[in-house]
């Protein structure tokens, strides 16, 4: 096998890394990503399709891989576990316990398949990463999964919300958006909230009941993108306009 053939394969597995990882994805996507042509990557395409490897053409959107079908894990390299195993450390510093609990169990699945001889080696790594306490080790939500599933499920939740500023507790229906980390190193919820009939930012430590309703909201059509946009124009920071 040449070098030529070499770098073929190695595209080949990565571009079904990528139809395993996302519902759809384009030529231009993936040509742009490994720096080839269009054409290059309908052959790659056609390639994979004579190997068996179901994949769907959806016109005018792009390539998916049929429902239901698994490719067998890929190994992950020593470099990949060990940026794995430093973010490990980073979401463990965050407060929210329902996040890191789901992390840590995402984690000890991706451990499941490294090879022995990383397993050892990233032990030791996690063994020699430590986090400054520089922030205050108390929970202050445990919301992000519940908010995550309502995000991704348009479902209405259903919150009890301390504003700092007026410092009153209001009821409130939200369409949970979108999620920001702020520079006071806390979680905000951007949602549409149906009381202010308009899109606010929610601090999740300071929502003091939650739960998901059975009520379906239609998807937000504006970006993340198109949404700070927005307050930049108005704010010098996102930060600053919370509910």
């Amino acid at each position: 096998m040449n070098n030529q053939d070499t770098k073929r394969l190695t595209r080949l597995i990565a571009i079904l890394t990528q139809l395993q990882t996302k519902r759809i994805i384009t030529s231009v996507y993936l040509s742009e990503k490994f720096n080839v042509s269009i054409r290059t990557i309908y052959r790659d395409i056609k390639t994979l399709e004579q190997a068996g490897v179901p994949i769907l053409t959806v016109d005018g959107k792009g390539y998916s891989l049929v429902e239901g079908y698994k490719i067998p894990p890929i190994m992950f390299t020593e470099s990949e576990a060990n940026a794995l195993i430093t973010a490990e450390k980073l979401v463990l510093s965050n407060r929210d316990t329902s996040f890191t609990n789901e992390y840590i169990e995402a984690v000890s699945k991706v451990k499941a398949v490294l090879k022995y001889s990383v397993k050892e080696k990233v032990e030791l790594l996690s063994k020699r990463i430590a986090i400054s306490p520089q922030f205050s080790k108390q929970n202050t939500s445990d919301s992000i999964a519940l908010i995550q599933h309502a995000l991704t499920s348009f479902k209405v939740l259903n919150i009890v919300y301390h504003s700092e500023h007026k410092d009153e507790k209001t009821e409130r229906a939200i369409e949970p958006f979108a999620f920001y980390y702020s520079l006071k190193e806390s979680w905000v919820l951007i949602a549409f909230c149906r009381l202010r009939n308009d899109y606010r930012m929610f601090r999740l430590d300071r929502i003091v009941n939650i739960y998901q309703t059975a009520l379906d909201f239609e998807p937000h059509k504006m970006t993340l993108q198109e949404y700070l946009a927005e307050k930049e124009k108005h704010f010098k920071t996102p930060d600053i306009p919370l509910s």
